[in-house]
């Protein structure tokens, strides 16, 4: 964002962030049967009518795209439930928790939220039409909640494809498909609010979500967020609030899951890389005022002891500043440049490490002392987090 400093944080400062999974369901709330067709190809929620119909309805084309995309999206979608079971000081008794996921391969794998299945025993995915499977866990990335899961279907099984959510730009139309308070195949819509959020809970740390005011309740997580070609281009993780949407819900970006589908592929185990640095976005007449390219970058905060930035030699702020209206840290490295490519946006690095792994080099071209260079970082591994 040209022109002023972005803050990540600001947003969410002293905020309460909600999982969007939802727990403590009864047997009998979440009891489905199972249909008698078979693997996700019943039409009971589609649409009834065609793009043709429905233009002789009478209906906006923003209405036919939302329809089209429901249609294909909602066969794909399921609702995914885990027994945990939880002990009392007379008993141990089966607790049902519930959230949302996708199918993005015919055979069956799915794509969710780690929370959705952290600490279950026992996994089922119910389809759209009602199909009942039991599921296994394929793979975990627990820095950025996501999970793979695998059933065994009757036969292929109707996918979404996988987007790109590097090219996102805020204002864009986007669509979400969840099973919200165990209201199955619900379709919300709304744009991106905001890209590169980090948001921070008691528990855990997300960083490089995509804000969006699509309603997002407890039970979407690890639905589809979805772009008008009917792309996912981020998967549901969490709400701003104590329970329910107040327009501003935030997804995982796709690209995220990538690194841990293509290193399940590889039969590695996925990783997720850390930097260690803090860095916030400068650009405009505040870059001009600090002598820094006006065209953007990132100003390095504060290094983190002990991490690859360290060892590989970027430079933090050495003392603090107001400029504008804003008090931040200068005289440390101005990152312009990741891997050749310009920092245009305030997640530029999230995006990047999004698409690495520990072990993985990165280079980045900084600004120092008004000199223009090259760090070249081997990327450690991020800490695990208990989720």
């Amino acid at each position: 964002m040209k022109g002023r400093i972005v803050l990540l944080t600001a947003l969410l400062a002293g905020g309460f962030l909600f999982f969007t999974s939802k727990a403590n369901w009864s047997f009998s709330d979440l009891k489905r049967m199972a249909g008698s067709g078979g693997g996700g190809e019943s039409t009971k929620n589609e649409a009834p009518w065609s793009s043709s119909t429905a233009n002789a309805a009478g209906l906006s084309s923003d209405e036919v795209n939302n329809i089209e995309i429901y249609k294909m999206a909602n066969q794909a979608t399921v609702n995914i439930t885990s027994t945990v079971y939880k002990q009392t000081w007379f008993e141990v008794y089966p607790s049902k928790e519930a959230g949302s996921g996708f199918v993005i391969s015919a055979d069956g794998k799915i794509l969710t939220n780690n929370h959705v299945i952290s600490g279950s025993q026992q996994l089922e995915v119910t389809m759209s039409d009602h199909t009942n499977y039991k599921a296994t866990v394929l793979a975990r990335d627990a820095q950025n909640d996501l999970a793979l899961l695998q059933i065994k279907p009757k036969k292929n099984l109707p996918f979404l494809k996988l987007g790109d959510s590097e090219k996102l730009q805020v204002g864009q139309k986007v669509l979400a498909i969840g099973n919200p308070f165990r209201l199955e195949g619900t379709l919300t819509t709304g744009v991106v609010s905001a890209i590169g959020r980090e948001i921070q809970s008691e528990s855990r740390k997300l960083e490089g979500l995509i804000q969006t005011d699509a309603a997002i309740n407890p039970g979407n997580s690890g639905g589809p967020l979805l772009n008008s070609q009917g792309d996912v281009i981020g998967i549901n993780t969490a709400i701003y609030g104590p329970g329910g949407n107040i327009g501003i819900g935030f997804a995982m970006p796709i690209n995220f899951a990538k690194s841990m589908l293509d290193d399940y592929s590889a039969g590695r185990i996925y990783k997720k890389p850390r930097l260690g640095v803090e860095v916030v976005y400068v650009a405009g007449d505040y870059a001009a005022a600090l002598e820094l390219p006006r065209e953007g970058g990132l100003l390095v905060q504060r290094v983190v002891r002990g991490t690859a930035a360290e060892t590989a030699g970027v430079k933090g702020a050495r003392e603090m500043a107001v400029i504008g209206n804003y008090e931040i840290g200068v005289g440390g490295d101005f990152i312009v440049e990741i891997d050749g490519k310009a920092v245009d946006r305030q997640d530029a690095l999230s995006q990047r490490l999004g698409r690495k792994r520990a072990g993985d080099n990165m280079d980045l071209t900084v600004y120092r002392g008004g000199k223009k260079m090259t760090v070249s970082v081997k990327l450690g591994e991020a800490p695990e987090e208990r989720l």
